[in-house]
């Protein structure tokens, strides 16, 4: 293996050049898919709102109906299709060929001759898996027994149109290829009961179920976008979806989200819980096992979620058929994972801790969890954000996090918050629940891909603010929030990650950022977390970059915190504080606290804590850095071979 230090800068300063020049691809990619932001208070990136044409009146959905189901949603007016170049420029990648054929071939070779055994892990986020999943206590592995990080997206398929959302918009080939794109590696595509037990239903024709509902617009442009649909029947128009997504290279999970087509969720819709109107529990084991059955050796579909948001007066422990639902998915198709959900819109799996699961199978069985922002209904708001995020997270470990303690995987189904960044609410939360999922490395869906509806609650083409893609699907609805997610689309820990000794990362949830070094200065910043040279949080609290004596300096107020080897005052000490357990605090010499910081340059620096209790106006998120564990490998740790590889992307520049 070969290790590169200090005094061995030529191969870092390759792998630099190589890892800007895989940056600048992606933000041109992005950038081409027609993004044009604007920078919001908590800096998160959103759309400008003087669009063209004039929004249409808020609709807002009776409180009572939806106490803690899904967010209140503002409807937009539709747009016309907007063009997206993918054109590149050939000057660049002739360019790229001559510094490569210069400056990298060389030096591959001769470090190949040199280390001709190095090799390194390649951590692909959107790596197509072989096989099917199972579980390796709390973690999803592969066949091969390494770990498998679920970073999903979820997409909508189960409105009253019971068709894949978007399919009117671009065809289904580039919406999979634009998840993969994205980092995404998993889809959780949702489905109704009725689509697997009623015929009538199954068998009705794509057209003819947008005609049922006068979606004559939505006929034509699936018939212009998706032509091989538009005559499938329901059920063959579901199997061409996930078809589509796994010739991708991207997983499935199949979710049942409700027994009758249409919006989710309220606690007297009918469909919460086992014996309601529209939730037949022999229904629902029926339509398990023949969606189960139709996916049978299909290596991309890896689990069923078995239902959705399990809630409303009659929920109880008692009555949660879930084990059943398990063994007959299991029965019909074993290489299926089994998703269990919990009661209360699927945030508390509390009593799974008196009650343990027990099934008849071994290695299939995780947990799912819920979590968004109006979950705790304006708390990020009217709280101060630490307190509230401190109380909220630790929650969370009482209710469901605790299932990794005992062995179990547990997937967070569904989280997502308004991606415009004017939602407060939403983007404190937002902030602090990227941190719980570093800090716990979870396997997660984000909620959701989906720009718009065809109809939804009585509204044709309504906007989904929380959807990753803007209306007419062809634009990123916020690069800034894919940037925040980037580092949790890959794993920190599990089976097969770990290589050498552990170490710590620091987390900046605001930015999805890690605190990095600069090797030539010494200074310190933001950067990918896959950059950082790692960090050792000792008994004395202070914080060394990784296998040297190098600790984190506070100096003064206001200006960059600093590497030294000088390590036992009271300026090298670092303090976990505040509820959040997110602030890092040090004293000066003059006796003042101080916290790790970010100016405009995302420079590490140190300023006056602020926001740690009862103010609720001001915003901590700058000063927000989770220590999270961490085995995987830095892009400054690599080899000969490990550069050649990378060495691919300048031919696709």
């Amino acid at each position: 293996m070969l290790e590169v230090d200090e005094t061995n800068l030529s191969n870092m300063n390759i792998l630099k050049r190589v890892e800007e020049a895989k940056e600048e691809k992606h933000q041109r990619r992005r950038w081409q898919l027609g993004y044009d932001g604007n920078r919001g208070d908590d800096g998160d990136d959103f759309r400008d709102e003087g669009r063209e044409g004039e929004r249409r009146n808020s609709v807002v959905q009776d409180e009572e109906e939806r106490p803690r189901g899904r967010r209140k949603t503002e409807v937009q007016p539709r747009k016309k299709m907007e063009s997206v170049s993918y054109e590149m420029e050939m000057g660049s990648r002739w360019w790229w060929v001559v510094v490569f054929t210069v400056f990298f071939l060389p030096v591959i070779i001769i470090t190949t001759l040199l280390f001709p055994g190095a090799t390194v892990k390649d951590f692909d986020t959107t790596e197509a898996v072989t096989g099917f999943l199972q579980t390796d206590s709390r973690w999803i592995v592969g066949r091969d027994g390494r770990r498998v990080k679920l970073a999903c997206v979820n997409w909508v398929s189960h409105l009253e149109v019971v068709v894949a959302e978007g399919l009117s918009k671009r065809p289904v080939d580039s919406i999979s290829k634009e998840i993969k794109s994205m980092g995404f590696n998993c889809v959780r595509l949702t489905w109704p009961t009725l689509l697997a037990t009623n015929d009538s239903l199954a068998s009705l024709s794509v057209r003819a179920s947008f005609q049922k509902l006068g979606l004559l617009e939505a006929v034509a442009g699936v018939q212009s976008n998706n032509p091989s649909i538009i005559d499938l029947s329901l059920i063959q128009a579901f199997q061409a979806m996930v078809k589509s997504v796994g010739d991708n290279g991207v997983m499935v999970i199949l979710d049942n989200h409700l027994t009758q087509p249409g919006w989710c969720c309220g606690n007297t819709d009918g469909n919460g819980f086992f014996n309601d109107n529209f939730f037949n529990p022999d229904q629902w084991i029926l339509g398990l096992t023949k969606m189960a059955t139709l996916f049978k050796g299909v290596t991309t579909v890896v689990g069923i979620s078995l239902r959705n948001e399990l809630r409303g007066s009659r929920q109880n422990a008692n009555d949660w058929y879930m084990v059943r639902g398990a063994e007959a998915v299991h029965a019909a198709n074993s290489d299926l994972l089994v998703i269990l959900s919990g009661l209360n819109f699927d945030t508390d799996l509390s009593f799974i801790r008196d009650r343990p699961v027990s099934l008849t199978f071994k290695g299939k069985l995780v947990f799912e969890v819920h979590r968004y922002g109006f979950t705790d209904g304006q708390a990020w708001v009217d709280g101060n954000p630490n307190e509230v995020c401190g109380r909220i997270t630790n929650n969370i470990r009482k209710t469901s996090a605790y299932l990794l303690d005992q062995g179990w995987p547990l997937f967070v189904s569904e989280f997502g918050g308004d991606l415009r960044g004017t939602n407060v609410n939403d983007n404190r939360y937002l902030t602090c629940f990227l941190a719980l999922l570093a800090e716990l490395d979870l396997d997660w869906a984000y909620w959701t891909l989906v720009g718009s509806y065809y109809f939804r609650e009585g509204v044709v083409g309504m906007e989904e603010f929380y959807g990753v893609l803007t209306w007419n699907w062809t634009q990123v609805r916020s690069i800034s929030f894919l940037n925040r997610i980037t580092a949790l689309q890959l794993p920190f820990r599990g089976p097969g990650i770990i290589e050498g000794n552990s170490h710590k990362l620091m987390f900046h949830p605001l930015t999805g950022l890690c605190i990095i070094r600069k090797s030539e200065l010494n200074t310190l910043t933001l950067g990918p977390c896959s950059s950082s040279d790692g960090w050792k949080y000792t008994s004395q609290k202070t914080l060394l970059v990784n296998n040297t004596n190098l600790c984190i300096r506070a100096e003064t107020q206001r200006k960059p915190a600093t590497l030294s080897s000088a390590c036992s005052d009271s300026n090298s000490i670092w303090e976990v504080i505040s509820d959040s357990n997110m602030h890092l605090s040090s004293k000066l010499s003059d006796g003042s606290n101080v916290c790790l910081d970010i100016d405009d340059n995302n420079i590490i620096v140190t300023n006056t804590s602020k926001c740690l209790s009862k103010d609720n106006k001001c915003e901590p998120g700058s000063q927000w850095f989770k220590l999270i564990d961490s085995g995987r490998r830095s892009i400054s740790t690599t080899s000969a071979m490990s550069i050649l590889e990378s060495s691919k992307l300048l031919w696709e520049l």
